[in-house]
């Protein structure tokens, strides 16, 4: 039997969900949710860039709903509470890719959303590479300790070639070095990965006694021009964010992000290309994710690659779906569900 899914929006992260969806015997794409008026009834491959399927694509959300889909994979660029609500209270499942992971980050949202499952009989389960999938390496990594002290994630990247000016500039990015609104906008913007710290010490059976941030900020000395935007000399090209889980006075969980821009960086910060997991413990334990393309990808430029990106956000929430649906109502999260790996074959 093949899940019925509705896809919510097409965009950059949506259209690997529906090529990723295409190709399995187990999903069926049965409806998809059009963001802007120029989607509505377009075929759902033609927005992916494939071949049609015979699904077009509707903002008729009552429609959608009336297909009674198994599950919603809900690629938005940020979570909509309302949106989220109407969904789940009609006892649709949803995989999700936009800041979600226990939906702290929310506010009075969760408890929303949390209603909402209870009504509607639901599911709701939020991931991505990260905060999501790295979380759940981290996790892994302490499967060979006997004593776990404090374990780190870092997200090290150069994200050069990530055109997505609506979301970087919300971190931070192109403001003036000594802006001091940095901190809160940079704060409102990686709250998700709060969420992270918290799925992580839930699934080691940790209470934290509170999660902090902390940011820092690097400068670039000439003007970077990005394609759809452009970084300012002397504006903000370089950001770190960490959310840390505190317990008894040390700090147990860092989740950490270094983005770069350019090679004008001042200071000029290295990076590991990756995710590297340390655990504290015993033994040590240091773990190094690296995302290389493989040897039949084809790119002509460096914005090529980010389609990479895309993937890895996209198929965490895609691989789940089986998991979601038969899981609890409620929020999931990894510390909850069984093994979710790709369908391979």
């Amino acid at each position: 039997m093949a899940y019925r899914v509705v896809q919510w929006t097409t965009g950059n992260v949506g259209r690997r969900s529906v090529i990723a969806a295409i190709g399995r015997d187990d999903l069926e794409i049965v409806g998809a949710y059009a963001w802007g008026p120029e989607k509505v009834g377009v075929d759902v491959g033609v927005l992916a860039g494939v071949d049609p399927i015979g699904v077009t694509a509707t903002n008729d959300v009552a429609a959608l709903l009336d297909l009674r889909p198994d599950c919603v994979v809900y690629n938005p660029l940020w979570p909509d509470v309302d949106e989220l609500v109407t969904i789940l209270s009609a006892g649709v499942n949803v995989v999700a890719t936009a800041g979600f992971i226990t939906g702290h980050a929310l506010g009075e949202g969760r408890d929303r959303i949390l209603a909402a499952c209870a009504s509607g009989g639901s599911t709701i389960f939020g991931s991505g590479m990260n905060p999501g999938f790295a979380n759940l390496v981290g996790l892994v990594s302490t499967g060979i300790c006997d004593r776990v002290d404090a374990i780190s994630v870092l997200e090290s990247v150069d994200s050069t070639g990530y055109d997505s000016p609506e979301t970087e500039m919300s971190v931070g990015y192109a403001r003036p070095i000594d802006d001091p609104a940095l901190p809160e906008m940079t704060q409102a913007a990686t709250a998700v990965f709060g969420d992270g710290v918290r799925m992580m010490a839930d699934a080691l059976h940790v209470d934290l006694d509170e999660v902090r941030f902390e940011a820092a900020y690097a400068r670039t000395t000439h003007a970077l021009d990005l394609g759809s935007w452009t970084i300012p000399a002397e504006c903000v090209a370089g950001v770190e964010a960490s959310w840390q889980g505190w317990k008894d006075g040390v700090k147990f969980i860092d989740l950490r992000v270094r983005w770069r821009k350019g090679r004008t960086l001042d200071p000029d910060w290295p990076l590991e290309h990756g995710y590297v997991v340390e655990v504290e413990g015993r033994p040590n334990v240091r773990t190094k994710v690296e995302i290389t393309p493989p040897a039949d990808f084809v790119a002509t430029s460096f914005a090529d690659y980010m389609v990479l990106g895309m993937i890895i956000t996209a198929m965490p929430a895609v691989d789940a779906i089986p998991a979601v649906v038969a899981a609890s109502p409620g929020i999931a999260t990894y510390a909850d569900l069984p093994l979710v790996a790709a369908r391979a074959g």
